[in-house]
């Protein structure tokens, strides 16, 4: 009996690309168009075209042993066993503007570039907030029609720079194909709710957003960003995902970045916008981030509150917690009240759903040795605050 031989793997290759180009040419754009839209959905090294926010590669925070900052060698270790068992990454844990601890996965290290995901809108939140301070803007009150001159006498311009920042423009949230028109698009959408009744996380908002800040600064986004943030914060180069070559930037997901300048990122936000000295954005802004949005208590800008548990979790160890990340699996825990913030980078499809949101930062907190516990609500369960009791 003969055995059927099979072709070698090159010639398969060429066989299978000579058939999904066949394909292509039979069905047309439409199959081009998803085929493309799906590779630059799923694959961040195609998120095409580009533009760079040009970095100033400083030096990473100095790195020291965990016992100098009085946080809990065991702790962090069973954090970082939890984060391997997830998929995760990277972790990297800072306070007092030291690197305690690291760790990373699937050949990672720190200067890997990454998709950033919903960490992205946090960088049009600051963006914003050095406007303010250089009086680009003129407060997070401003109508949005006052710099974007097509909305200057429609209804639609009455959304506020504080309602983009919430999520609450109210506007339809339907994204449009990869490649359309970003600008068009949104200035295009139906008004669905008043601006800040409903909190939605949409695209639309960080977008407009970073529309707002090229019509204000008279800059290219990027540009913007580089000159007063990303280089003086010393992080790599980092890349905008853009609808067009030269068009608007994708301010709600896809930045290219090395996931460890995002801990640099975390030590401006515990600063309330000073990085290692240098005041960036005016005090108070960050504070502003932070606070609950009338749309939904449990949101500031771009950023989760952490003074109620997740469904189904146990409450964070300290109530001023707040985090940056959404459906992916990006994570930033900051901890103003121990100057701690927790970065873990994951995938970006969602986490598993045995994954715990609050398992990370409680095991490092309750690891800190001058963490002092919150006092437990009236008729809260002792339990959730103090283990063991």
């Amino acid at each position: 009996m003969r055995l059927m031989r099979t072709a070698p793997p090159k010639i398969a290759v060429a066989v299978g690309l000579f058939l999904l180009l066949l394909a292509m040419v039979i069905l047309g754009p439409p199959l081009w168009r998803g085929y493309l839209g799906a590779l630059a959905r799923h694959s961040a090294p195609l998120y095409l075209p580009r533009e760079r926010v040009v970095g100033g590669n400083g030096p990473v925070a100095p790195r020291v042993t965990p016992g100098l900052e009085k946080l809990d060698a065991r702790s962090l270790e069973e954090a970082a066993a939890y984060a391997g068992a997830h998929g995760s990454r990277a972790l990297i844990v800072s306070r007092h503007d030291h690197i305690v601890f690291e760790r990373y996965w699937q050949g990672t290290g720190f200067s890997t570039l990454i998709d950033s995901q919903s960490f992205t809108p946090l960088l049009a939140a600051l963006a914003t907030g050095v406007a303010l301070s250089h009086r680009r803007i003129g407060w997070p009150d401003e109508p949005a029609g006052v710099l974007i001159s097509e909305w200057h006498d429609d209804p639609r311009g009455a959304i506020t720079i504080r309602n983009l920042l919430h999520m609450a423009s109210g506007l339809d949230p339907d994204d449009p194909p990869p490649g359309a028109d970003l600008t068009r698009s949104l200035l295009g959408r139906a008004q669905l709710a008043p601006p800040g009744t409903l909190h939605r996380v949409q695209a639309a908002d960080p977008q407009l957003l970073a529309l707002a800040l090229e019509r204000a600064t008279h800059e290219r986004y990027a540009e913007y960003l580089s000159a007063t943030l990303w280089r003086s914060i010393g992080a790599a180069d980092a890349w905008l995902w853009l609808d067009r070559a030269g068009g608007l930037a994708h301010a709600d997901c896809c930045l290219l970045a090395a996931q460890g300048d995002w801990i640099r990122v975390g030590q401006l936000l515990l600063h309330d916008g000073n990085y290692r000295g240098d005041e960036l954005i005016r005090p108070g802004w960050v504070t502003l981030m932070r606070s609950p949005s009338r749309g939904d208590p449990d949101y500031g800008a771009y950023v989760r509150l952490g003074t109620r548990a997740p469904l189904g979790r146990e409450p964070y160890a300290s109530r001023d917690v707040y985090v940056a990340g959404g459906a992916g699996g990006n994570r930033l825990w900051l901890v103003p009240s121990l100057d701690v913030a927790i970065l873990c980078t994951g995938a970006p499809q969602a986490r598993a759903a045995d994954w715990d949101d609050t398992r990370i930062p409680n095991l490092i907190v309750r690891g800190a040795r001058d963490y002092v516990p919150p006092a437990a609500l009236p008729g809260a369960d002792l339990s959730a605050v103090v283990p063991g009791h």
